[in-house]
């Protein structure tokens, strides 16, 4: 099973964006996918904010400078532990790579990475429909945050009792995991994986703002910090989605 990712998040500048996105489809993630243990790759865009309606309650955006503020881009890779991606590291991967790799990944701007552990599973109705098997779907809302050890046991409840088991119901939905971090700023994470945009923005916003358990989402959605740019919401340009 694939229950550890390696996400990172990043800009790019606009000369040099075209050379870059066909190196990292072309060359990057077909090589990283060589490797032992690494079972998949996604790329994502993300959309913009006119494109995504979002709940309306308010939540808490960390203010520390030192939280890279990368989100036009968000690439992610399972394997199906940790150490996969501890052996060797990321920044001892990329030190090894040919110059001309290194300088492709140069350009990324406002670089945050992350690499986390898959707490918790949930498949949604089309999981049972969706062609691409562990890669993941076209659309996802990945959220990232920390949360005041106090509140941690009322998050994960929340995630348990209420959040999780609402997705197995959830009209689009591919699959959603809760993740923990090993490697990073954010500490927790919840990826939502929808067959398609108009999938997540019609029903998954539909369902916050239902009535139901609404005033425990609030407080739990008030104790918790998140990275810049979360919960992002993006698109896959890599690989191409199945006919």
């Amino acid at each position: 099973m694939d229950r550890a990712l390696w996400i990172t998040w990043y800009n790019l500048p606009d000369q040099g964006c075209d050379a870059y996105l066909s190196w990292l489809h072309g060359t990057y993630i077909p090589e990283l996918l060589k490797r032992p243990g690494y079972l998949w790759a996604a790329h994502y865009a993300k959309l913009n904010a006119t494109n995504v309606p979002r709940a309306s309650r308010k939540k808490l955006t960390t203010s520390d400078p030192t939280v890279p503020k990368g989100d036009q881009y968000i690439l992610l890779l399972g394997a199906e532990c940790t150490s996969v991606f501890g052996n060797p590291g990321p920044a001892a991967l990329h030190a090894g790579m040919p110059p001309a790799s290194r300088e492709m990944l140069a350009m990324r701007m406002e670089e945050r990475v992350n690499i986390m552990t898959e707490a918790a599973r949930v498949n949604g109705p089309e999981a049972k429909r969706y062609p691409d098997g562990m890669v993941l779907a076209p659309c996802i809302q990945l959220g990232t945050f920390n949360c005041d050890p106090k509140d941690e046991e009322d998050m994960l409840v929340w995630f348990s009792k209420w959040r999780l088991p609402a997705m197995t119901s959830l009209s689009g939905c591919v699959r959603t995991r809760k993740l923990a971090s090993v490697v990073g700023w954010a500490k927790h994470a919840i990826l939502y994986e929808f067959a398609s945009l108009e999938a997540r923005n019609h029903f998954l916003a539909t369902h916050e703002d239902a009535p139901a358990e609404r005033e425990w989402t609030d407080r739990v959605v008030l104790s918790l910090t998140h990275a810049p740019g979360s919960a992002n919401v993006g698109c896959r340009i890599w690989p191409p989605a199945s006919a």
